[in-house]
């Protein structure tokens, strides 16, 4: 059974009694609503040996005007439940209050890396991300924290962080998880309507076809762009919110696939965005 936490205080004591006994810290940041991607992140951290702490927490600053963080899920027992289950030793899971505290005015911005993709369509976002993470990595000082390759700006965005910060973590990235139709598993899914889960998985399809295109030497950028597209107008419940191809390490756009690069998608189905990427070696 998962010890189970709400304060930054009873936090840091049971982490410390931890490291008194010799046990290394592994962190697995959540917003809750856990499905097996979430669990996946556990089990990894859970074989890579010492204690594991998982937070649950519905960060409200990384949600912008009009988004859905009123309906976002929170079934927290279930939560714990699964967490305990996929073997987290401790479960942190703080109020709005205790993490943002009346009065608090300080943020961790991160330039450049946040300006496209998913920086674009929701300005803020970032801001907010990188403030509870640091929060995050302050309260618990892991030696390593385990981030999902779905999320991949927010992969490559914490990762810059740590090392321009000089947080003391490894930032340990885990695959993506997939449904057997190729759907990326993410807690926004379930908002889906039965028509709109049926054409999802075109967003897996479309980044899959970029790559046989790739394999088979084209290698401009535009023409993959349009491939993707052209799929993704199969979706006729989707509406396409970006189709990019950036630099892996740096994510800037590029005109010709050279190196390792990402592919990434956002689509709207009705009210629920949806987002995949995978990596294009070119």
């Amino acid at each position: 059974m998962s010890r189970y936490l709400t304060t930054t205080a009873a936090t840091r004591a049971a982490l410390e009694q931890a490291r008194a006994r010799g046990l290394t810290v592994g962190l697995v940041p959540t917003m809750g609503a856990l499905h097996e991607g979430h669990l996946s992140l556990i089990r990894k951290a859970r074989a890579d040996g010492g204690v594991v702490i998982m937070s649950i927490f519905v960060n409200p600053t990384q949600f912008g005007q009009g988004e859905d963080l009123r309906h976002y899920p929170r079934p927290l027992e279930h939560d714990r439940d699964l967490a305990a289950a996929a073997g987290a030793d401790l479960i942190f899971a703080p109020s709005v209050l205790e993490m943002y505290p009346e009065g608090y005015s300080t943020w961790v911005d991160l330039e450049g890396l946040t300006a496209g993709l998913c920086g674009r369509s929701r300005p803020g976002h970032f801001r907010g991300v990188c403030t509870v993470v640091t929060k995050l990595l302050n309260i618990c000082r892991p030696d390593r924290a385990y981030f999902g390759e779905k999320d991949a700006q927010q992969l490559v965005v914490v990762t810059r962080m740590a090392r321009d910060l000089n947080l003391a973590v490894e930032i340990v990235p885990c695959p993506t998880v997939r449904e057997a139709d190729g759907l990326a598993l993410s807690s926004r899914n379930a908002r889906l309507t039965a028509e709109q889960r049926q054409e999802a998985p075109v967003l897996y399809r479309a980044l899959l076809a970029a790559r046989e295109l790739l394999h088979g030497g084209e290698r401009d950028a535009a023409v993959l762009d349009g491939t993707v597209r052209s799929v993704l107008a199969e979706a006729t419940l989707g509406r396409i919110d970006y189709v990019e191809i950036v630099n892996k390490a740096d994510l800037s756009p590029v005109v010709t696939v050279r190196g390792e690069c990402l592919i990434a998608v956002a689509v709207w189905f009705g009210d629920t965005r949806l987002i995949d990427n995978i990596t294009l070696a070119g």
